[in-house]
Order: structure tokens, then C-alpha cells, then sequence
């Protein structure tokens, strides 16, 4: 670029120049860092000044408040929340009561399940959509599979379930344990 040559834009209207801001433990330079969890704002002055704060807004916005019904485990007002990982309905009276309200219907299978015997293993959601069949007795037992469970024990190592699975063949009754290797004929 010559010297007589007109700027695009003027120093403080350059589009890529980095807006600096100061570590208020240290005044040190804040920077991006990098981290299994994914990106936060960290002081360059680490190890000495560990300031860390996150990148994003993970603030829950109160979106509408509800006048029916009230929380279950304080009676206090509820509210449809915006956050994180989309709407929600919650206690408005949070951080000290955590009630959520889950919206997601979940179908019976009728199965109990075979780890704890206690549970029963019911339909549930992920939060990219994928469907997968769950103990109701979580988070003390964590048993899910991924297809559909049918109450029906296995003939070579008497589990006391099988899941169906669609495959090129067809529909088929399959043993959910590793170190069994059932797969009965298409249905």
C-alpha cells in the first residue's frame, strides 16, 4: 500500500482491531484462552493472576410469569425462563428452590429396569432430539439404551429384557449386553 493511498477506515473505526481490556485483579491484558469446555476470557498474566470469567451470556432471561400452578417444592410463583439450552418453566424463587418443570412427554414402556430393579425404564429426549430409554430412579441408577426395550428375557445369558432394532434385514429382538451376542430372526 502506497502512502498517498486513502484508508479504508479511520484507527478507531478499524473493523479487526482488538478491543483491550484490563484483568481487575492485576490491570494484565484479558485474552481468549482455550479449554476442554470450550473458550473463556483468562488474564495473560497466568500462572501468577488466575481472573478467569466466561465468554458467553449464560444469564436465564424471566420470559412471562405464570399465575397457575405454583411450585410444588416451595409454593412460590412460576415462570417460563429462557436459557442455556432454550425454555423452560421454573421456580421464580431460584437459586434457593431449583424445581424445573419438565415439558417433554415421556412414554411408559412398561419395562423395570434390569440394573436397579427398582425403576422402570421410560422414554426420554436428549437435548439434540435423539431418543434413548432411561431408568426413572436417576441419577441412583444410570442404565439407558438406546432402542426401544421389550420385556422379554434373553434366551442365552437371561437378561431380563431385549431391545428391538431396525435393521436392513429387518425388525430383530437383540440382547443389550456386550458379552452377549443374541440377535434373534426378523420379525
Amino acid at each position: 500500500m502506497t502512502k498517498d493511498a486513502p484508508k479504508l477506515f479511520d484507527q478507531h473505526q478499524h473493523a479487526l482491531e482488538k478491543a483491550y481490556e484490563t484483568c481487575p485483579d492485576c490491570e494484565a491484558e484479558l485474552i481468549i484462552r482455550n479449554s476442554k469446555s470450550g473458550p473463556f476470557i483468562g488474564c495473560s498474566g497466568y500462572p501468577q493472576c488466575n481472573y478467569t470469567r466466561p465468554m458467553g451470556d449464560n444469564n436465564v432471561n424471566v420470559v412471562k410469569l405464570l399465575d397457575q400452578p405454583a411450585c410444588p417444592d416451595c409454593q412460590s410463583q412460576l415462570a417460563v425462563k429462557n436459557g442455556r439450552y432454550g425454555m423452560f418453566i421454573g421456580c421464580t424463587n431460584f437459586p434457593d428452590c431449583k424445581y424445573i418443570a419438565h415439558l417433554d412427554e415421556t412414554e411408559d414402556t412398561g419395562v423395570p429396569c434390569p440394573s436397579c430393579i427398582k425403576g422402570e425404564l421410560f422414554q426420554r429426549n436428549n437435548r439434540y432430539g435423539k431418543t434413548f430409554y432411561a431408568c426413572d430412579a436417576y441419577p441412583k441408577c444410570k442404565y439407558a439404551v438406546n432402542f426401544k426395550p421389550v420385556l422379554t428375557p434373553c434366551p442365552l445369558c437371561q437378561w431380563s429384557m431385549l431391545i428391538e432394532k431396525n435393521t436392513a434385514k429387518g425388525l430383530t429382538h437383540q440382547c443389550p449386553q456386550k458379552s452377549c451376542n443374541y440377535k434373534s430372526d426378523p420379525l
